[in-house]
């Protein structure tokens, strides 16, 4: 999938962060959602790579990066942490500003990366989110069942490490089959690439961690953030045609109250944009890189 890449495990001061480097040009990091890991931009990061110096990595907790212990707080699971550790990654391959790519979790953490790192951040997407702090306090009965797994993930050690690590394909299967619309958008290979890591205990708490740290820390980071610090660099914002991003909000609006320059639309495709419309993902892409 990434026959032209190199990969490498680069040490930050909070863990370790393993990736993949290809391609040459302008810097460019692409960071994955869940269940996924960096995997999820097979279709698209080789082509990015004709033009740009294309990082992907796994995200603190995922894949093959560290799992470090977590506090009572969570706060080694915030996505200010997060984000701290993919400007490190980025500094030690030798680029101090880079655009950044995020879809899902990997969007949660690229716009925080945004606001708290704005020199390092030269152009922003984010794919089929909106913050944290305006999904939770827009919460309604709709996000309660459309989106339970961001309770059930965030619920108290031990009970999701414990149902999930016994059952771990039934969580994946049910995130890739349910907020997709392309049934071929997952080969096999891949989904048990996906299913492995949520038999490990130590990943699925470090994933849930995650959680507890959005449905806290990061919502309060958002809270403090809002009206007083803006995300300043151009800003592409893509999301699924008819997912809870469409029906839920008005994405472009809820962007603009934190972007100085936002711009982008709807793709026809489930939640995955890039494995289920990689070739519409990456001309938006290329478009607003351009």
């Amino acid at each position: 999938m990434f026959e032209a890449f190199e990969e490498f495990d680069i040490s930050t001061r909070g863990t370790a962060i393993h990736g993949r480097r290809g391609g040459s040009g302008p810097p460019l990091l692409l960071l994955h959602g869940i269940p996924e890991t960096h995997l999820m931009w097979h279709r698209v990061a080789p082509r990015l790579a004709e033009r740009f110096t294309v990082v992907a990595t796994d995200l603190r907790g995922f894949g093959d990066s560290g799992k470090p212990p977590s506090t009572p707080d969570h706060a080694p699971y915030s996505m200010r942490e997060i984000a701290r550790d993919q400007v490190e990654v980025m500094n030690a391959l030798g680029f101090d500003r880079f655009v950044v790519i995020g879809h899902d979790r990997g969007a949660r953490c690229a716009y925080r990366m945004a606001l708290d790192h704005p020199d390092a951040v030269t152009r922003l997407a984010v794919l089929d989110i909106v913050p944290t702090g305006d999904a939770l306090s827009r919460a309604n009965m709709d996000f309660s069942l459309g989106f339970w797994v961001w309770s059930f993930l965030a619920a108290p050690e031990p009970v999701p490490e414990q149902l999930i690590t016994r059952a771990p394909a039934v969580i994946v299967n049910h995130m890739l089959d349910t907020w997709s619309e392309v049934p071929d958008a997952f080969p096999e290979e891949l989904r048990a690439a996906y299913i492995a890591p949520f038999g490990d205990l130590d990943t699925v708490h470090a994933i849930c961690e995650s959680y507890r740290a959005a449905a806290t820390l990061d919502y309060l980071h958002d809270e403090a953030d809002r009206g007083l610090r803006r995300i300043t660099c151009p800003t592409l914002a893509l999301w699924s045609h008819a997912g809870p991003v469409a029906a839920w909000y008005r994405p472009l609006g809820v962007w603009r109250a934190w972007c100085d320059e936002v711009r982008g639309g709807p793709i026809p495709a489930g939640h995955f944009l890039p494995e289920e419309a990689p070739d519409q993902t990456t001309r938006h892409l290329l478009d607003f890189l351009a």
